[in-house]
């Protein structure tokens, strides 16, 4: 391990010497996470996984509970009866676990279903646990010139690489990764870059923003000429994302289920993630010609598309992680669903109770 986080670090050190000493975070964050076989989500080591024990470094919801699945699959057998359409396109699909969820619980209501991943290492993860639905699921290098179905994306968006802006002494500068005695340091330049509000007081103040996620969302707008997509992750709206108080930014990183805040440590042996900026992610949506269908805190979505009755069937060594996909205190609050879609807006059962499409 420690020699793949060698070589990546050599490559990402020529990187920086090419460019004249200096590369912008969101370059480092690329190179980190997905540098060909040597990025953390491009190389073999294991990610995903309820405890440290099996060497993973974090879990996600699919796999804390297959509830969380089941749950979802309601949401998208509504989507697809609204849209007409019997498809279902996942990007990021991590071990597969959410995907094999989802068909379980809906079988012959989707004709196919499209994996996007970057990463070869878990797509051959994602093939031995889809193993028995190879006859409706395949994998996608690029999209195609129309998508028509249901979009999935769940922890997708926060390990998009963001740029990193620094104001010190009322100057806004942008966060890059220099070298000093070949080891990586931060270094910061004057910029023109801001934040999309005014961060009120004259204090320093680090923060990050999405150019790359919101991207991602106007290409897929280009592409989504009807269905519906829906997009879980954590993070807040643009006025709590960017509130004063909120000076060191939300960059974390992951490995081992504990959390560091340096980033430049140990490349590709650790996930590097930020929070979402919902409202810019809404409005590239909205700018790429998508409507906002809803807006909420997960656990409103899952008890929406009916989680507490799903509770009630489960025994009790399984109803205790999945009622972690709810509380406040786990995923419930700080996670949140965006769904946009193209064409005349219907209301996904989601958002049927506690909306927030106004906050955003």
């Amino acid at each position: 391990m420690t020699s793949l986080s060698e070589f990546l670090a050599r490559q990402i050190r020529n990187a920086i010497r090419d460019a004249g000493g200096w590369i912008g975070f969101d370059r480092f964050m690329q190179q980190a996470l997905y540098a060909p076989g040597l990025g953390y989500y491009a190389n073999d080591l294991r990610k995903f996984g309820a405890m440290p024990e099996s060497g993973s470094d974090f879990v996600t919801a699919p796999e804390l509970s297959p509830v969380f699945g089941a749950v979802l699959a309601e949401q998208v057998r509504q989507a697809l009866a609204a849209t007409q359409t019997d498809e279902i396109w996942e990007f990021g699909a991590g071990s597969g676990a959410l995907a094999a969820q989802v068909l379980g619980a809906l079988g012959d209501g989707v004709r196919r279903y499209t994996i996007v991943d970057v990463s070869t290492s878990l797509r051959m993860r994602q093939q031995q646990a889809l193993a028995p639905f190879a006859g409706k699921v395949q994998w996608a290098q690029r999209l195609p010139e129309c998508i028509e179905g249901v979009v999935l994306g769940n922890e997708v968006l926060d390990a998009m690489p963001v740029q990193l802006l620094q104001r010190l002494d009322g100057v806004w500068h942008e966060r890059g990764v220099a070298l000093q005695d070949d080891d990586f340091a931060w270094s910061d330049r004057p910029t023109d870059l801001r934040p999309p509000v005014q961060v009120p007081g004259d204090h320093d103040y680090l923060t990050e923003i999405h150019p790359q996620a919101e991207g991602f969302v106007r290409t897929l707008a280009r592409h989504l000429v009807r269905g519906a997509a829906f997009l879980i992750d954590y993070g807040f709206p643009e006025s709590e994302y960017y509130h004063p108080q909120r000076a060191q930014g939300t960059l974390v990183c992951h490995r081992a289920h504990q959390m560091d805040t340096d980033p430049l440590a140990d490349p590709g042996l650790k996930d590097i993630t930020a929070h979402v900026n919902f409202t810019g992610i809404a409005l590239a949506a909205q700018e790429a010609g998508l409507k906002v269908l809803g807006y909420t805190s997960q656990a409103h979505f899952l008890m929406n598309n009916g989680l507490l009755e799903k509770l009630e069937q489960l025994a009790p060594v399984d109803k205790a992680p999945a009622v972690k996909l709810m509380l406040e205190h786990e995923m419930g609050e700080l996670f949140k669903v965006l769904a946009v879609g193209p064409g005349e807006a219907w209301q996904p059962r989601g958002f049927a109770q506690g909306d927030r499409t106004h906050r955003l």
